[in-house]
């Protein structure tokens, strides 16, 4: 397949691209720049393995590394090219990476989470991804961007292959909601329902969920509009987190907690919650797909949905994951290991990592496929994911979680003013990352 080039200049995980791909140059990236003659529009040909080509992958235990070892054989029935699976977690990848890379020690191509791209590309250990035009036509928006990052030239460009997205939605429980709530309104009008005349020996609650956890709280944010860094969360010179979405959220927080969770936010645990919807006394709660097993081993008739319209008519905007596989830019093989993460993100394989671990694929056609459109409990997730917002990649989104669950803590549990609270956790996220520059 012939791709477009667009304009290789700039960081260091641009130019080894161009070299590494096309000039078949093995040498880590930084150590030479990419031609300027080279036209954006100009047409390269289709990347072969090289000579002698053996690879080596990292990715997660379990089903996935079997799925990893699945690929690997496939891939080298195809392109005769030997693939090593070694276990590395994909949220220890990109550490390991930083010291073995260089040492040319890491894998060729592996799996990280999504969140980790920024110290990836400031370290100049990834390649971009060399078909991106096809993935973003191709793929989940959420995916796409997750896996994308500003480089030093203020260019976005995608680095990552998704393999699997991840989001939370809502639980119901089928033998007590009749009606799945198609907005918030619903919801508490059902909820309250539910909770009547429970008492404290047998207590039922409407709604659970974590309310300072902004990993969830998060959604209702940006369903109102609300952001945390500006230009879809890459720029952190603006820092949205107490705008008037972001408020807005606050207040709703205030409602869930006077009409349907009156409980301390240390008190509601996810072990909490899971017990309560476990015994039958929890109509709805807020989870992801790491729940699911929980519940269907408890024998809970349940069913999942998105997360119901707000009142402003938009669905609340879950935070995603996004597992994919990376190209290290110290690989002696580029051009083979870049195939292998073409390969393995490819509808086939995804389809083959659903069906071998249950993990979503971000790939928009499979939304179409019949195995996972008869799994109602993956479409609901996937339904969701379609308005998903990745968690933010850069460095700076460190600096948040902390002020935000104390900001959404101090509102649940001390009645606190939203914009006060929020405008606390604006300043020591903005103190938080003037430090990191210094």
């Amino acid at each position: 397949m012939k791709m477009k080039l667009k304009k290789i200049m700039g960081i260091i995980a641009s130019s080894i691209l161009l070299v590494g791909l096309l000039a078949g140059c093995t040498q880590p990236k930084g150590k030479e720049k990419a031609s300027k003659e080279v036209e954006e529009n100009a047409e390269v040909k289709e990347i072969k393995p090289e000579e002698g080509a053996s690879l080596i992958l990292w990715d997660n235990g379990g089903a996935e590394a079997e799925w990893a070892n699945y690929v690997a054989e496939e891939f080298e029935k195809k392109y005769n090219v030997p693939v090593e699976v070694q276990e590395v977690s994909h949220t220890d990848a990109a550490g390991k990476l930083e010291t073995d890379g260089p040492a040319g020690l890491g894998a060729d191509v592996f799996n990280a989470a999504h969140d980790h791209l920024g110290t990836l590309v400031s370290g100049g250990l990834v390649y971009d991804n060399y078909f991106a035009d096809d993935y973003k036509k191709d793929y989940m928006d959420a995916a796409v961007k997750g896996t994308s990052f500003i480089d030093k030239d203020g260019e976005l460009k995608m680095y990552g292959f998704p393999i699997a997205i991840e989001t939370y939605a809502l639980y119901y429980n089928k033998d007590i909601v009749k009606k799945v709530p198609e907005t918030w309104d619903e919801l508490f009008e059902q909820g309250k329902q539910f909770q009547e005349g429970s008492t404290k020996k047998d207590r039922k609650y409407g709604l659970m969920m974590e309310p300072g956890n902004f990993y969830y709280t998060y959604a209702f944010m940006a369903g109102y509009g609300g952001y945390i860094f500006g230009n879809d969360n890459t720029n952190p010179e603006e820092i949205g987190i107490n705008s008037e979405g972001a408020i807005k959220s606050g207040e709703l927080m205030k409602k869930i907690h006077s009409e349907l969770l009156p409980l301390k936010k240390e008190d509601i645990t996810g072990d909490v919650i899971s017990s309560f919807f476990n015994e039958n006394k929890l109509a709805f709660r807020i989870s992801g797909p790491w729940d699911v097993k929980n519940h269907k081993d408890a024998g809970i008739n349940f069913g999942i949905a998105p997360l119901p319209k707000l009142d402003n008519g938009e669905t609340p905007k879950s935070f995603s994951g996004i597992k994919a596989y990376y190209v290290n830019s110290y690989s002696k093989y580029p051009e083979a290991a870049t195939l292998l993460a073409q390969f393995a993100s490819s509808e086939e394989m995804l389809l083959k990592r659903y069906e071998m671990t249950g993990q979503l694929p971000p790939k928009n056609s499979l939304l179409e496929n019949d195995t996972i459109k008869q799994d109602e409990v993956s479409m609901a997730f996937l339904e969701q994911a379609q308005n998903a917002v990745p968690m933010p990649n850069i460095p700076e989104m460190q600096a948040v979680w902390g002020p935000m669950e104390t900001a959404y803590t101090a509102i649940w549990n001390d009645g606190m003013d939203p914009k006060k609270a929020l405008d606390a956790a604006y300043e020591q996220i903005e103190d938080a990352i003037s430090t990191q520059k210094k």
